[in-house]
């Protein structure tokens, strides 16, 4: 098998019986387990879990690239970028202090603007989910294109789960951010992520991201133990028992 058939989508490592049966490749069965050790690693405030990141999100990017999904595509070179930044936040000095990144809560003024915010972006994205997204896809295509790569523009359909999607999106967004800069809150986010998307799976027959959202929600969950306990170790209280600025 040389190397450009790997990345191949049509390259089936395993047939999975669930449903009317899915065909899992090479490609998206090793971004999975890249991108569960980064979600794992990350728990563990790993900053290892960046170097697996980087992986999971450059390869699903070959997989969304394949499948014509341009808007998720854009989305895996911003966590790309997240990546990056988070891998250089958790190891560089910060504040007048100089010291490294230490996971607390976030600030009560910080967290009640996030969520204000948050409430504004998924509202609008609902409301305007269809036409933003078959923008991006025609942004992609042209970008693609200008590279000298020439991709078709995929019949674009509207998305039957607007808010639950537009949801899934900010948060994702929301709680990278929030991992880079080490907040708890970050946890809490994504065990909302990874339900939703549970759901959204399921109800789609897509059992086998159901499943790994599944087992991606149970390390989320014990992100937000261990981390929870790590803010108590490191003297941080919740932002709404304490509103002074970290």
């Amino acid at each position: 098998m040389d190397i450009a058939s790997w990345f191949n989508i049509s390259n089936t490592l395993v047939n999975i019986p669930i449903g009317a049966g899915y065909a899992m490749s090479w490609i998206e069965a090793v971004g999975t387990v890249f991108g569960l050790l980064c979600i794992w690693f990350a728990s563990q405030e790993k900053t290892i879990n960046y170097l697996f990141g980087l992986i999971n999100v450059s390869l699903f990017a070959m997989i969304f690239f394949q499948i014509q999904l341009y808007g998720l595509l854009l989305l895996q070179l911003f966590f790309f970028c997240a990546n990056v930044y988070g891998w250089y936040a958790w190891t560089h000095p910060a504040g007048q202090q100089g010291q490294l990144l230490q996971v607390r809560w976030l600030p009560r003024r910080k967290l009640l603007l996030t969520s204000v915010l948050v409430c504004i972006a998924v509202i609008a994205l609902t409301m305007y989910i269809d036409p933003v997204f078959f923008r991006l896809a025609h942004w992609s295509v042209a970008g693609l294109q200008w590279l000298g790569i020439t991709v078709p523009l995929p019949e674009l359909q509207p998305d039957p789960f607007p808010f639950w999607d537009a949801m899934v999106t900010v948060l994702s967004v929301v709680a990278q951010v929030l991992m880079t800069r080490k907040y708890v809150e970050n946890w809490i986010l994504w065990v909302l992520i990874n339900l939703v998307s549970i759901g959204i799976y399921t109800a789609q027959g897509v059992y086998a991201m159901a499943i790994e959202y599944t087992i991606l929600l149970f390390i989320a969950a014990n992100g937000t133990r261990e981390w929870i306990a790590s803010a108590r170790s490191n003297g941080s209280a919740h932002g709404f028992a304490r509103g002074a600025s970290i």
